[in-house]
């Protein structure tokens, strides 16, 4: 098992890019995590002993304007080239906002087509996620209903970055999804929300995702991709370590068993 880490709780302290990647080694993570909020507008050089697991991005490629749609995909074309400077292996992708009025799939489906293209030129992956809402934007993710998310994931091929959390904010049951898209699962975040049905983030496995369901489901079927933790919990270093034991030991627990 391999074990990574997006530091979410950090990013409105910002800290330097040089602190995280320490922290994440002092932490006894096999690698890091980044997003390119972290990124944009810094240098991509810097010092770190362990591997750039993922970069983390938002692209929204259902906005109702083409043009706009335009300028995302040459926008994540640039996060793509950012990715690939750190180093990192992964970069999350998004279908976009569910805006009002409605998207097309179609919209998506070409997009990602495009997106996939110049990131095999640049030796990123590209992994799609069953997403829920970040903060940056002002909707929820079009990728829900689940029925959505499937439809993209069949239509493109794409890897998936599976999330513990995300299906169940929705209201539905993560391990039918997961079982649907397993052969595309390359990469997992492990998040965890306080209860069914709302994103309210919670120290890793003190909420209500069933994560032994799904590490178990993952064993059985041969996952030995990256585990990468989604921090979001706001209580300091603590929140790190306790999620980090945690995942470590259910992980094992779920092999053992």
């Amino acid at each position: 098992m391999k074990l990574s880490c997006l530091p979410v709780s950090l990013f409105g302290e910002n800290p330097p890019l040089e602190d995280w990647a320490r922290m994440a080694q002092e932490l006894g993570f096999d690698g890091f995590d980044l997003s390119v909020l972290q990124l944009r507008n810094r240098s991509p050089q810097f010092a770190h002993a362990l591997p750039v697991v993922m970069v983390t991005a938002y692209p929204d490629f259902t906005h109702p304007d083409a043009g706009q749609r335009a300028r995302e995909l040459a926008n994540f074309s640039q996060d793509i080239a950012l990715a690939a400077q750190v180093g990192a292996s992964y970069l999350r992708i998004t279908a976009g906002q569910a805006h009002p009025g409605g998207s097309d799939v179609g919209w998506v489906v070409d997009a990602f087509g495009k997106a996939m293209a110049v990131a095999k030129e640049s030796g990123v992956t590209l992994v799609y996620e069953n997403h829920s809402k970040p903060g940056v934007w002002q909707y929820s993710d079009f990728s829900h209903p689940t029925e959505i998310f499937l439809q993209i994931a069949k239509a493109t091929g794409i890897a998936i970055n599976f999330d513990t959390a995300n299906t169940l904010v929705y209201g539905d049951d993560p391990l039918p999804v997961l079982r649907a898209v397993l052969n595309q699962v390359v990469t997992v975040h492990v998040a965890d929300t306080a209860q069914r049905g709302k994103i309210e983030r919670v120290v890793i496995g003190t909420g209500v995702a069933p994560i032994p369901q799904i590490f178990a489901l993952l064993q059985a079927h041969g996952f030995d991709g990256w585990l990468c933790i989604e921090e979001a919990s706001g209580t300091g270093r603590d929140g790190f370590e306790r999620a980090a034991h945690y995942v470590r030991e259910t992980w094992k627990k779920a092999h053992d068993t």
